[in-house]
């Protein structure tokens, strides 16, 4: 079983230590003591938790689709020459990038500010760990 500091469970969540202590005092989230007696808590008990409370905005755009990966979010960048463009959204805590067509920015109304759905589909997805991980 994997255990996660509680330092580093409020960082990978984006909430305070204090969120998860309060969460492991009113029994949303248990807790052990690890080898040097700190508190820990159980990674898949986080992880299970994460995805309970991931709120994510709605997809206006009322499309049926396959891909299930949907990222809403606002266009905070666009680089744009004559041929080619860079669109970043930020969707929630993700920043997502885009190349596409200069054409297609233009002809999807892309600006800063702008509220886009990035819709990925990859049959190629790459998972890291932390170094010193088997």
């Amino acid at each position: 079983m994997t255990q996660i500091r509680i330092s580093d469970a409020a960082r990978f969540l984006g909430v305070s230590d204090d969120t998860v202590r309060r969460w492991i005092e009113t029994g949303i989230l248990g807790s052990s003591k690890d080898a040097s007696g700190r508190a820990v808590v159980d990674a898949l008990e986080l992880a299970q938790l994460a995805h309970r409370n991931a709120v994510l905005p709605g997809d206006p755009s009322d499309i049926g689709r396959s891909a299930r990966n949907r990222f809403v979010g606002i266009v905070t960048g666009i680089v744009l020459d004559s041929v080619m463009a860079q669109v970043e959204l930020q969707c929630g805590p993700h920043r997502v990038v885009s190349l596409m067509s200069s054409e297609a920015v233009r002809e999807l109304g892309l600006e800063q500010g702008s509220v886009a759905i990035a819709v990925v589909k990859a049959t190629t997805v790459i998972i890291e760990t932390p170094s010193g991980r088997a």
